[in-house]
């Protein structure tokens, strides 16, 4: 059984930097892996995914400002967050796919104050 485990929310001032984590367990090979958020009373979507190989995108809201990354001997992906805006609180889920299933971590709340 494959399971994601997020870490690193919390409370920041704008401007500030968080960094996610985010660690897979339950299977040798993880493949593309990304970083979703939802915030109340909108639809998840998508922030950054990142290939098995390292290549990453972004949605438009945070290029430049996050960085998606991964650590495949550890089977773990990495979201640093830089200035972080007013438009930038909500759950974050991490998300991989292992031969073809898609799993989600439990989400880790990140909150900016102005």
């Amino acid at each position: 059984q494959v399971q994601l485990v997020e870490s690193g929310g919390g409370l920041v001032q704008a401007g500030g930097s968080l960094r996610l984590s985010c660690v897979a367990s339950g299977s040798s090979f993880i493949g593309a892996m990304a970083w979703h958020r939802q915030a109340p009373g909108k639809k998840r979507e998508l922030v950054a995914r990142i290939t098995a190989d390292g290549s990453p995108n972004y949605a438009d809201s945070v290029k430049e400002r996050f960085t998606i990354s991964r650590d495949n001997a550890k089977n773990t992906v990495y979201l640093q967050m830089n200035t972080l805006k007013p438009e930038d609180p909500a759950v974050y889920y991490c998300n991989g796919v292992v031969w073809g299933h898609s799993y989600w971590g439990q989400g880790t709340q990140v909150t900016v104050s102005s």
